[in-house]
């Protein structure tokens, strides 16, 4: 029996997650620059022990049988105000979806907008994991380029103009606008007004994707879509992965009623609900301000290891290499000179170097930016920032 031969078409489109794949290497003497992962020492681990003793005492029964698809109730309840009081968005119960990460949420909005052919608007680049979700269902994936202030909505525009003219369906725009991944960079408020005007005039649905805008390191004021939000026309991703514990696997959706309805029934198909337990867990952290106590902390440390890594880069970096300067979040994106593959860079950052990265062109919509890299900054220690840095000039001065 040839497997090859029973597959779907659909999985010529499946491809590995690069990112995934560079987690090999966390338990090697390699240091990676690779994941998205939060520094472990961040994760509010005695307030986790105490709260999972009670909830097993508390809701033994509850927390350990099958819960609603979309969601325990009460943990609804809590993220309606959680976001309300960190984000200022206003949200029902109702208008609350429990996802298994963001990443489910994002598989199923391909699952259930995307038809082969259907337009795709991001970024560019974008996460990689998006993109990895939805090439199977054979969207046309257009980017849009950013700058220090984000994605470019004027060339946004101009890209729907011709996109209407050409008769394409757009399905949505996709954009991280606080903290990006990877770029770091945050999209201002005025082209957050922007953005929100040129879905008004031309009816598009937008899907914001908010893992990092609780590590932001510079007085930025800027306010989610979603608070600006007057006609139920943003779709709403966060996640407990980055500010309570990955390992969780848990996020959550805001939506109007009639999409909520939509996740219910797409998600029945996968898995029929989220982790019940963890849902409770997560529920009490939010009743007992875990989240909120503990992310100055956080913060603080991130904008400390932010600085660690551009003080490395200037220092070590050769010239014709450049990067940005994120105002939050977790990464540094790094363009070298035009006639270095990242691809090719990684396999000998990490035989002959012991580094590893992101290349870039996984988070470009058409694969074409060769000559860049993402860097996380959050997961390695002081000391692996500053070696890992003089390391990978190395392999680029080698290249």
């Amino acid at each position: 029996m040839k497997v090859a031969d029973l597959l779907s078409t659909r999985t010529r489109y499946m491809t590995a997650s690069e990112i995934r794949e560079l987690l090999k290497w966390l338990t090697t003497d390699v240091i990676s620059f690779g994941g998205g992962m939060p520094d472990p020492s961040t994760f509010p681990v005695e307030d986790i022990a105490k709260i999972t003793a009670y909830v097993l005492e508390t809701y033994p029964h509850a927390a350990l049988q099958y819960s609603p698809t979309d969601g325990v109730p009460e943990l609804r309840r809590e993220l309606a105000k959680f976001v309300d009081t960190y984000a200022g968005i206003k949200a029902k119960p109702e208008n609350v979806f429990i996802t298994v990460g963001s990443q489910e949420a994002l598989e199923i909005i391909g699952r259930l907008f995307i038809d082969p052919g259907d337009v795709v608007i991001t970024e560019n680049p974008t996460y990689i994991a998006a993109l990895q979700s939805w090439r199977v269902y054979q969207p046309r994936l257009v980017g849009i380029p950013m700058d220090s202030q984000g994605m470019i909505v004027e060339k946004l525009e101009e890209a729907v103009k011709r996109l209407k003219a050409e008769g394409a369906r757009i399905k949505y725009v996709y954009t991280i606008p606080t903290a990006q991944n990877p770029s770091g960079l945050t999209m201002s408020q005025d082209r957050r007004k922007h953005l929100l005007e040129v879905a008004e005039r031309y009816d598009l649905l937008i899907v914001e994707d908010d893992p990092y805008s609780y590590f932001l390191f510079e007085p930025i004021q800027v306010t989610p879509l979603k608070a600006l939000d007057r006609s139920d026309r943003v779709i709403y991703l966060s996640t407990a992965s980055k500010i309570f514990a990955p390992g969780f696997r848990l996020g959550w959706v805001i939506a109007n009623e009639e999409l909520v309805s939509w996740f219910n029934l797409a998600k029945q198909a996968l898995n029929i609900n989220t982790t019940t337990f963890v849902q409770y867990i997560f529920m009490e952290g939010l009743r007992r301000n875990v989240v909120l106590n503990n992310l100055p902390r956080v913060r603080e440390l991130y904008r400390k290891k932010r600085d660690a890594m551009l003080a490395a880069l200037e220092t070590h970096m050769p010239p014709g290499v450049s990067w940005t300067k994120p105002s939050g979040g977790m990464f540094i994106w790094a363009t070298v000179p035009p006639h270095i593959d990242t691809r090719e860079l990684l396999k000998v950052a990490i035989t002959k170097y012991r580094v590893a990265f992101v290349p870039g062109h996984g988070f470009s919509v058409d694969q074409s930016l060769r000559n860049a890299m993402r860097l996380n900054f959050t997961y390695p220690t002081f000391e692996q920032i500053e070696e890992g840095i003089r390391r990978l000039s190395m392999a680029i001065k080698g290249a």
